[in-house]
């Protein structure tokens, strides 16, 4: 043999072993079509399986969307594959549904007592892009009028006058980019745009003579601007913020049309403030009242009577709702009865002020709607949503506990907050597998509300399940949300490595046997966790999560990048940058050792699904055979009941087999 062919050998022989792993990965991806669902090396559900989590993936819940002019409540609940309007006209009446889409209806919006037509608007996207359009629906007719472009823009936010007859709303149609604040003519129809100053605008409140428009720019959880602008003219007039920066949250006109009621954690005669309280000021007299002084926590929302005779609040204490009530002007609070301890949703006074319709959900009951009669200070239940036959009773509810974490705060240890559902009935092995359930956002907060995932884990599979608030989390004071901004990212990735040393501690856990799930941001910590500490935790599942802080505000649609580098840090950037490069998942690969599994809309806006694909690719050079899901008609999450309900099918498939199997 020539010196040539001996060389020429030894290259295609090193050609060929180079191209070893690439053939063992194909040949490992097991890839089945089925619709539109696309899973890879996902094994076959059982039937039994199935089965037994039909009960508990038939569970429901009732949203409150507000009133009806004729004293009907209008709520979203799902009785097919997606949530739809519903009217229900008194306690445990009847669910009379009013839409019939194949994809579900969101933001809701009734009109009021005194519009010109009786009605509601509601928005509707294309299998989850979240390209929502605004349509009406009238109540005399039932029929449904497209009420913006239909085209790919973002239409939401819906703010009507107090006759009906201007409606305002936030839309991205101008540029793409921008939220501006349109204004449209109910009665002619003409549309105008009335705020394009640039970054993300909505419309708050109209004025009682609808002569004026509240309305508020959001740069971050930590940073928004309060406005008003002039109907006729487009004039805006932005407020003085305190401080030069803060946080706000509602916003809304006084009865008399002069003075606001608004959320804000502005500091108070120089003094920081680490919670956002409901404030009331009147900028003529210079009076400005604190309202809820006496709660330590956030106010999350507020709402007034039509009558304007009372306001009704909530506050979020250590993730528990309380509903509070005020006479106006005098601003002393009501009593009312007893409510059951949750989390609540949408509030709304009737049209005669005299009831309060409000969502309340708990760990251990589904959504549903309550209404309280001021005046006698009682409780009815207005809907009472299915738990699929399963006995309520048995529901686990959890527990608050707090774990010490890696850091101080004035010289002790931070806690960090943490939900416990610890099943039941005592385990067989003597130690409770854990499952982590970490929440998106990141500017979110989980709370203990209704989990059938939750329910499944602890009562038929005796698994615990641990749902922490890590830093950056809402609900605690703005210093605890801004702990994990920009290069302090991987601070939060630490309080679950605390975690599981707290797991380790607990006589009744069992550490060795660790799964960790997140959606969204809470997907990025799925896989930092394994990035971290793939040797103390069994498996994980990442839905819609980022795996390349570059590559996701890269791909992200362009109405939300600058709205996510105020929170994650600017990638153009070169020193954040590098911190990008040095804390993503995706140039980590090499350290998940432990099985994954991935899930994903491809309509996804926000977590474009090439996030998905660029880590489940990585990984599997790995030689880890990774579970791939990705359905073509979802998007930043699974709103169809068939695609839920298989998904979690497959996720306790995975935790039956890569965290429970020895």
């Amino acid at each position: 043999m020539s010196r040539f062919d001996a060389s020429a050998r030894t290259v295609l022989f090193a050609a060929l072993l180079a191209a070893l792993p690439a053939f063992a990965q194909s040949a490992e991806v097991k890839r089945e079509v089925v619709g539109n669902r696309t899973s890879e090396n996902i094994p076959e559900i059982p039937a039994a399986l199935l089965e037994q989590l039909n009960r508990y993936q038939n569970t429901r819940g009732a949203g409150l969307a507000g009133w009806t002019k004729d004293g009907c409540l209008l709520i979203s609940t799902r009785f097919a594959e997606t949530a739809q309007a519903h009217r229900v006209c008194q306690p445990l009446g009847m669910r009379e549904q009013l839409t019939f889409y194949p994809e579900p209806v969101a933001g809701m919006t009734p009109a009021p007592a005194n519009a010109w037509r009786d009605g509601f608007v509601f928005a509707k996207d294309r299998g989850g892009d979240e390209f929502s359009q605004l349509y009406w629906f009238d109540e005399a007719t039932r029929s449904t009028t497209l009420l913006t472009d239909g085209k790919r823009s973002q239409n939401g936010g819906t703010t009507l006058s107090r006759d009906g007859g201007l409606m305002a709303y936030s839309s991205t149609s101008r540029n793409g980019t921008d939220r501006d604040v349109w204004l449209r003519n109910t009665r002619s129809g003409e549309t105008k745009l009335l705020v394009d100053a640039g970054g993300n605008w909505s419309p708050m409140d109209f004025s009682p003579d609808g002569s004026r428009l509240l309305v508020m720019k959001y740069v971050s959880a930590a940073e928004s601007y309060p406005g008003v602008v002039d109907v006729a003219t487009g004039k805006l007039e932005l407020f003085p913020v305190d401080g030069g920066k803060a946080s706000f949250g509602g916003f809304a006109f006084a009865p008399d049309g002069k003075a606001v009621y608004f959320i804000s954690d502005e500091p108070l005669r120089g003094k920081p403030q680490e919670f956002q309280t409901l404030r009331y000021h009147d900028a003529a007299s210079g009076t400005l009242e604190v309202l809820s002084s006496r709660i330590a926590w956030d106010i999350e929302g507020f709402t007034l009577a039509d009558d304007g005779r009372h306001l009704a609040y909530v506050s979020n204490e250590d993730g528990i709702s309380k509903l509070h009530v005020l006479s106006l002007p005098s601003h002393n609070e009501i009593r009312l009865p007893a409510l059951p301890i949750g989390v609540i949703g949408g509030i709304a006074f009737s049209p005669d002020g005299k009831r309060l319709a409000f969502s309340l959900n708990s760990a251990t009951s589904p959504s549903d709607v309550h209404v309280i009669d001021l005046a006698a200070a009682t409780l009815a239940r207005w809907t009472q949503s299915e738990v699929g036959g399963l006995a309520a009773s048995t529901f686990v509810a959890p527990t608050l506990v707090r774990y010490p974490t890696f850091d101080k705060v004035d010289g002790k240890q931070r806690t960090i907050p943490a939900f416990y559902y610890k099943p039941s009935k005592p385990s067989k092995t003597g130690k409770y597998p854990v499952v982590i359930n970490i929440h998106g956002g990141p500017e979110g907060q989980s709370q203990p509300t209704f989990s059938s995932n939750a329910q499944y884990l602890a009562n038929e599979l005796g698994v615990a399940m641990l749902v922490p608030n890590v830093r950056g989390s809402t609900g605690y004071g703005k210093t605890f949300l801004s702990l994990d901004n920009a290069a302090k990212r991987e601070d939060s990735v630490k309080d679950i490595g605390a975690l599981l040393d707290w797991i380790a501690k607990q006589p009744e856990l069992d550490a060795s046997r660790v799964g960790v799930i997140g959606g969204s941001y809470g997907g990025y910590m799925v896989l930092s966790s394994l990035m971290h500490y793939s040797d103390r935790i069994r498996a994980g599942v990442d839905v819609v999560g980022i795996s390349h802080f570059g590559t996701f505000l890269k791909n992200t649609e362009s109405y939300r990048r600058d709205l996510r580098r105020a929170e994650y840090g600017d990638e153009r950037d070169p020193a954040m940058a590098r911190v990008f490069e040095q804390i993503s998942p995706l140039n980590h690969a090499g350290r998940i050792t432990s099985p994954l599994f991935v899930a994903q809309g491809r309509n996804d806006p926000r977590v474009p699904w090439t996030e998905a694909e660029q880590i489940v690719k990585a990984v599997r050079g790995n030689g880890q055979p990774v579970w791939y899901l990705l359905y073509a008609d979802e998007g930043h999450g699974f709103a169809k009941k068939g695609n839920s309900d298989w998904f979690g099918a497959a996720t306790i498939l995975f935790w039956q087999q890569h965290l429970l199997n020895d």
